[in-house]
């Protein structure tokens, strides 16, 4: 099975475990329940629930690139939860009085579909309920209060919500760069270093290894971040499934504007290698290593 297809292949099965912790859509609040489940539902990469299943299985580094059925109920409830919580920031992100977007993913964004109110109430509601599903897991309590840490702060003030505070105050200003740096370790690159550094605590690492995924996982997170505004100008509409040119059009700072099509290019590479080789450090899996190569190259 090539790169590829096992990606499809896992990612498929990544939905199905995710869509198992989804709330069902009954009761008088089933309108909100069902923006939330259209929110996390609606296509997605994945990336981050595999980024955490893949740290884990680099971390407990016993051969095997699957889940047992133990592991999985330990694993799984935090890949899920970190889904909802991704998905709740691009809710949010979509609304009038953010990005005011009305395509997200190729089809119309939750607040689109839903109302600016349900919308808001969505993001909302998954960004509770992501702890909710957390707590679901069966890892040993020591490890799954340490990862319910590290999931509040990197998606919090000094996380993700900092990030996107500064990105949203700096709307038609010039960040400086260090400010535009600021802005994708957290918005963007906050939640992937969650990804791996749950991973490994959960599989026993030690301090120093999570630390050191932490790192790389910043490195993915500017190649990430980079690549999306690489993307903005170079992909198609049906490729990026939302309008191109976004960036600007709204005369927004991105990495392109202070280093250029080139230099970002190879800044994207350059930042994947570095995550690539504090990987190695700590041990082999290949299915994380060509998925961190696939993000130099993707087209959505």
């Amino acid at each position: 099975m090539d790169f590829k297809e096992s990606l499809r292949e896992k990612t498929s099965r990544i939905n199905r475990e995710i869509s198992e912790y989804l709330p069902p859509e009954t009761g008088f609040q089933k309108t909100i329940l069902a923006a939330c489940n259209y929110s996390v539902i609606n296509g997605g990469k994945r990336l981050r629930p595999l980024l955490m299943q893949y740290a884990y299985i680099l971390c407990r580094n016993n051969g095997s690139e699957e889940l047992g059925p133990e592991e999985k109920t330990a694993v799984v409830p935090f890949m899920a939860a970190m889904e909802m919580i991704h998905s709740s920031s691009l809710v949010h992100d979509d609304l009038p009085c953010m990005d005011n977007d009305v395509l997200r993913r190729g089809v119309p964004s939750t607040w689109a579909k839903f109302g600016e109110d349900m919308g808001t109430l969505a993001g909302d509601g998954l960004m509770l309920y992501a702890f909710e599903t957390a707590c679901k897991s069966t890892a040993e309590p020591g490890k799954a209060m340490k990862c319910l840490g590290v999931l509040a702060r990197k998606s919090g003030l000094f996380g993700m919500v900092g990030g996107q505070t500064v990105d949203v105050e700096l709307t038609g200003k010039r960040p400086d760069k260090e400010q535009l740096e600021f802005i994708y370790k957290y918005k963007t690159g906050a939640l992937i270093e969650a990804s791996l550094m749950i991973g490994a605590i959960l599989a026993g690492a030690d301090e120093a290894v999570t630390k050191k995924l932490e790192e790389a996982a910043a490195c993915v997170g500017m190649a990430f971040q980079i690549q999306d505004d690489i993307l903005d100008v170079t992909a198609t509409e049906s490729e990026l499934g939302k309008p191109i040119g976004s960036d600007s059009c709204k005369g927004k700072v991105t990495w392109l504007t202070y280093y250029g099509m080139e230099q970002s290019e190879r800044d994207v590479s350059a930042y994947t290698e570095k995550a690539l080789d504090i990987i190695r450090q700590i041990g082999s899996c290949r299915f994380l290593e060509e998925l961190l190569i696939s993000l130099i190259g993707r087209r959505s």
